[in-house]
């Protein structure tokens, strides 16, 4: 490359270049005629080299959760004074700036120490500007992948803190010595500088602070140890993309459980399938997240720890109708419900929760009973342990319709013994009538309790949704950067 840009400058002298090329090839001969790039630019060995560096953030490529790799393209600026390339632009036609390939130049060889790609130099290798005086001025560009460890506790209202480690693999700090930058009104440029004109922001992180820390370490009499400049770049998750596309559909299909208790109490198996639904739809929810966030066993994501929640309440409710639909059709025949059952769940629970029983149907008022109907009850409590009840039927009949109708009734009642049995069927359904309508007010009971039950467990089921899930979203909500005593970088 040298002997290639050695060679154009002399074809361009022999072709008849301008003045100021014959000039700028004569400076290039008066700096690099003797001059060696692999030795460091001091007068004596125990003399410091002091590099100036600024790291400029043109854009934040990206955050690989999964591989824990942070993707960045930055601009580096290092600055350093060498004398044996000291030069006046009186004597060289006005000439104030050189340009020449890096290979030429001493560099002081700054890598990136976190990288995880194994590119520990810079993308492309620009020219270094060689200014009056001796100062050098290199800015490479360089697309960087560091290590960072990422903390998936509030994922995904969450921030990380990343790094970005530059040092010296060839030099300790008693050869060369790192510094920042000052701008123009002579302050120090401690902090990552993002130019907001050319920086490109990303889509799902944020920057809120990139300061910039010098760090020396492993120093002592002997060995002056190494230095670090640590670049921190803390960064927070924009959530509006998880926001919309997996918390609000997930809080809405969460909510669809609580459906399942505006079903009757019988209706248990559609209280189950509703249920069952629901905890399936949780389960696709839960495998995205596991395919965005890192494999750790160290933290569980504020989102996974809601779907868990979530399956956990539907699970609970699921056992809940089950014991609902259990109660609800249960009979006289298989239970008896206590007292002290029935005052809790047809009586307590109604009045606590506002709800009431549902008013009995008025009864149909029993016609007027004639004057002979008083004699046949006032006879019954005689004969009721005497005669059969068909013939007290029969007997009635002579008090109501008179004797002759009565002896009638009688003999039909002695000639004929089918018409007794018809009676005594009769008398038979009747009592049947009567157990029926009891046992059917007994699961009625039953209904009522199954129902009673539903309706607390429904605000129960609500008030831990509720407040459930109130806790664990505010949880990412405090979830904020601390403040730092450094200014935002944007």
């Amino acid at each position: 490359m040298a002997g290639a840009l050695l060679g154009a400058l002399l074809l361009l002298e022999l072709l008849g270049g301008g003045d100021g090329k014959n000039e700028e090839l004569r400076l290039y001969h008066h700096l690099f005629d003797n001059y060696d790039p692999e030795r460091r630019p001091v007068k004596e060995p125990e003399d410091t080299v002091t590099v100036t560096l600024k790291v400029t953030l043109t854009n934040l490529i990206s955050l690989n959760e999964k591989e824990e790799t942070l993707t960045t393209s930055v601009w580096i600026g290092v600055d350093w004074q060498d004398y044996r390339l000291n030069f006046s632009k009186d004597d060289f036609g006005g000439i104030e700036t050189l340009r020449v390939p890096s290979e030429l130049v001493w560099l002081p060889e700054i890598v990136l120490e976190n990288n995880i790609d194994g590119q520990f130099g810079v993308a492309y290798d620009a020219n270094v500007l060689v200014y009056e005086g001796g100062y050098l001025s290199w800015l490479p560009p360089a697309i960087y992948r560091s290590s960072c460890a990422v903390e998936v506790t509030y994922f995904p209202f969450d921030w990380q803190n990343c790094s970005l480690v530059f040092r010296s693999q060839t030099y300790n700090a008693g050869e060369v010595e790192f510094v920042f930058g000052v701008d123009e009104e002579g302050e120090t440029i401690s902090n990552i500088d993002i130019d907001t004109e050319a920086y490109t922001e990303n889509g799902e992180w944020a920057i809120d602070f990139c300061p910039g820390l010098i760090h020396h370490h492993g120093g002592s009499a002997d060995d002056p140890g190494g230095i670090d400049v640590v670049y921190t770049l803390i960064i927070r998750r924009k959530p509006l993309f998880y926001t919309i596309n997996i918390i609000v559909p997930c809080v809405l299909i969460s909510g669809l459980v609580l459906l399942a208790y505006f079903l009757p109490a019988q209706a248990g198996g559609q209280k189950c399938t509703v249920s069952i639904n629901v905890l399936l739809a949780q389960t696709v929810f839960l495998f995205l997240i596991a395919q965005k966030t890192p494999e750790t066993s160290l933290s569980v994501p504020m989102l996974g720890r809601y779907l868990i929640f979530v399956m956990v309440v539907a699970t609970i409710i699921v056992v809940n109708c089950v014991i609902v639909l259990n109660l609800s059709l249960r009979t006289p025949t298989t239970h008896a419900a206590s007292p002290r059952l029935r005052h809790v769940l047809l009586e307590l629970l109604p009045r606590l929760l506002g709800s009431r029983a549902p008013p009995e149907p008025p009864r149909a008022a029993s016609p007027p009973r004639r004057a002979s109907s008083v004699g046949l009850l006032l006879r019954a409590e005689e004969l009721i342990l005497k005669k059969p009840r068909s013939e007290l039927v029969f007997e009635g009949q002579r008090h109501r319709h008179g004797p002759w109708t009565a002896a009638l009734c009688q003999s039909l009642g002695a000639a004929a013994p089918e018409v007794r049995c018809c009676v005594d069927a009769v008398n038979f359904v009747a009592e049947s009538t009567r157990d029926q309508e009891a046992s059917g007010e007994e699961v009625s009971d039953w209904v009522r309790m199954g129902k009673a039950l539903d309706n607390v467990c429904f605000w129960a089921a609500l008030v831990l949704f509720g407040v459930g899930s109130s806790l664990i979203f505010l949880g990412g909500y405090f979830n904020q950067v601390p403040e730092l005593p450094y200014p935002p970088c944007m």
